[in-house]
């Protein structure tokens, strides 16, 4: 018989780490390398793919979301997690945030643009990344790129997406 307390949903979980809140906690949906996006679904409690990326297309970075938030496009909030390996789906990693990557995003069958931004996060306990600090950090040809592949990603899907700015945590 499944429990049905809400305090078991990953999506009422605090978004600050209980004992740093200098860290946000955020719940990873789709590994780096892999072509299957999953997503949460909170009804069902579980993680399902929601798509395929094309071949040659992966993920670059860790997806996920800070849980307990909620973006304009009505989803939490997006997190790219830079961390040492890849990650499984519905992992916890505990986080410093170093900036965003603000959007939107257009829906033809909406015709309505909507914010859709990225935070950019580092894994606590990670060793490749330890230096980065802020967004400033991070090499502008490969934040480009990154940029680029959300461009892609969402075109994929028939919307368009438009990089708005990049900022600091």
């Amino acid at each position: 018989m499944p429990n049905n307390r809400k305090n078991n949903n990953l999506t009422q979980l605090s978004p600050f780490d209980p004992k740093d809140k200098t860290l946000i906690q955020v719940i990873i949906e789709t590994p780096r390398g892999s072509r299957n996006k999953f997503a949460y679904d909170p009804e069902q409690r579980v993680f399902e793919v929601k798509r395929v990326l094309p071949s040659g297309m992966t993920f670059p970075y860790e997806f996920g979301f800070v849980p307990s938030t909620e973006a304009d496009d009505g989803d939490p909030t997006d997190v790219l997690v830079l961390m040492d390996e890849p990650a499984t789906p519905g992992v916890l990693v505990k986080c410093r945030l170093i900036g965003a990557i603000t959007g939107e995003q257009l829906d033809p069958r909406k015709k309505k643009a909507i914010r859709n931004d990225r935070l950019l996060a580092v894994e606590r306990a990670n060793h490749e990344y330890a230096d980065i600090t802020d967004i400033k950090d991070l090499d502008k040809k490969w934040l480009s790129e990154l940029e680029n592949f959300f461009t892609n990603y969402h075109e994929m899907e028939g919307k368009k997406y438009k990089v708005l700015d990049r900022c600091g945590a």
